[in-house]
């Protein structure tokens, strides 16, 4: 329809050629959704609905007066919009993300295995894990590339820890089989179960620290960290030894100690620009510096979320940044 191949089309034939198989899609649910007596609706996301708080609320509003109406929502990454720097990138932790939106008891992944393997299911002796509690515990393993093995099961880890820590569980399994779904629910099929946690983080908290993209990351002192981490404050200017990366203010950053290990996550009241301003200058008072007056606290300790180990970390940014 668009006149060229997948071998050379650019982003912007990509793009138009999502916006041209949306209806051909769509046209497909509506049919299987009638076949089945369910009304079906469609939601499309872009990485933005989920990492500002805002529209993560609104979207999430729209999912659930759509399941109180009985119409199943079906959603997809905005493909005809979204650019490689701005997408969520897989299916799995969007609905990750999506389950946690609707407080949901149940994730279940498709995949072309039964589940995790303790090691690429391709060698001798590989063996299925049942059940997961700790996902830290797999991730070496999932690092690895195959075709149908552990290729792929990163991600699926990744987005089984943000359920975990929203209070629900994951069922990983394969999708080539018959009732595909309701046979993993009822336990008739192998899988893998990875158990949501006894006590689940609130839904400010899962959307601080369950992040789909890092916006930008600071690296504070160690006293810092450490008054952080027992509860006494937030992050002022006089912590901050770098910045990195470029975020705006409102934008979840990354919080590191000076031995790059990951402490914290929070939402920041000043954009990076002015962090390095406030830093380079911090004799200055901050309302001569930015032009209003503000106490100069970059995340405020209401906005912020100390990260424990049920929390997969992430490594830092490039470590080129504003001193």
């Amino acid at each position: 329809m668009i006149g060229v191949t997948p071998t050379t089309a650019g982003l912007r034939d990509k793009q138009a050629a999502a916006a041209c198989g949306m209806p051909l899609l769509l046209n497909a649910y509506k049919q299987i959704g009638h076949e089945h007596d369910l009304n079906i609706a469609q939601i499309l996301v872009t990485l933005g609905d989920f990492g500002d708080h805002r529209r993560f609320l609104n979207t999430k509003n729209t999912l659930h007066r759509l399941i109180e109406s009985g119409v199943l929502p079906i959603i997809n990454e905005n493909d005809t919009i979204t650019t490689e720097e701005i997408r969520v990138g897989d299916n799995d932790r969007l609905a990750a993300k999506v389950a946690q939106m609707v407080q949901a008891q149940h994730l279940v992944i498709l995949t072309g295995v039964d589940g995790l393997y303790d090691r690429n299911p391709s060698e001798p002796g590989a063996k299925l894990v049942e059940t997961v509690h700790d996902v830290s515990q797999y991730l070496a393993v999932t690092s690895e590339v195959g075709t149908l093995g552990t290729g792929g099961m990163l991600t699926k880890m990744q987005a089984a820890n943000m359920a975990q820590n929203a209070g629900c569980t994951t069922l990983i399994a394969n999708g080539e089989a018959d009732n595909p779904i309701s046979s993993v629910l009822d336990g008739t099929r192998p899988c893998t179960t990875c158990v949501a946690h006894a006590e689940p983080a609130d839904s400010w908290a899962a959307w601080l620290t369950d992040r789909l993209q890092m916006d930008g990351s600071i690296v504070v002192s160690n006293e810092a960290a450490q008054a952080m981490a027992d509860g006494g404050r937030g992050i002022d200017r006089d912590d901050v030894l770098s910045i990195h990366g470029n975020y705006v203010k409102g934008d979840v950053i990354h919080i590191y100690d000076e031995t790059g290990i990951e402490r914290a996550r929070g939402m920041t009241d000043f954009s990076s620009e002015e962090t390095a301003i406030l830093v380079r200058n911090r004799d200055i008072p901050v309302k001569q510096l930015i032009g209003y007056h503000s106490r100069g606290v970059l995340v405020e300790i209401d906005n912020l979320i100390c990260l424990d180990d049920r929390h997969i970390l992430w490594e830092p940014q490039s470590m080129s940044g504003a001193a």
